[in-house]
């Protein structure tokens, strides 16, 4: 029975090198001379710190095109509010990876109310679509596909 996984995954690699090229760019920017401005990444979550609340906007702009330029989905990224405390503020961006519980239910929802001749069904943090046709599998990639959804999806494991 043919099959395949809808996942929301980042390329991990790529996100640490636009955080990378992110902090080259404001070493070498003129409206951030001498301003100690840097971008920090643990795992998932990028902190943006730098001198005004202006300016760590402009940072996070500065990721969002570094991102974009290495194919990384921006719909993934949520920005915190900035945070203001002596000389210093302070933004968190938090990348999101994988599909949480509330979301795999509505993308599962939403292929049953298509009234394809397919299966859906929640395994951890993908949904695995299983169909008799190819035909249904790739009807069911292109419903996703038009579909407004607020996180990046991947379509893997396509299985005949």
């Amino acid at each position: 029975m043919p099959s395949f996984d809808v996942v929301s995954e980042l390329d991990m690699h790529q996100v640490t090198n636009a955080v990378d090229q992110s902090n080259r760019v404001v070493k070498n920017r003129f409206d951030f001379k001498g301003v100690d401005a840097k971008f920090l990444r643990k795992e998932n979550v990028v902190e943006v710190v730098s001198e005004s609340e202006f300016q760590v906007r402009q940072m996070v702009d500065m990721l969002q095109a570094e991102l974009i330029r290495r194919e990384v989905d921006v719909k993934c990224m949520e920005v915190g509010d900035v945070i203001e405390s002596g000389k210093t503020a302070k933004a968190i961006v938090t990348l999101q990876e994988g599909i949480d519980t509330d979301t795999a239910r509505k993308i599962v929802k939403m292929i049953k109310n298509e009234k394809l001749k397919v299966q859906a069904a929640i395994q951890g943090d993908q949904v695995r679509v299983a169909g008799k046709k190819r035909d249904d599998l790739q009807q069911v990639i292109a419903f996703l596909r038009q579909s407004e959804l607020d996180i990046p999806l991947q379509y893997q494991n396509f299985r005949d």
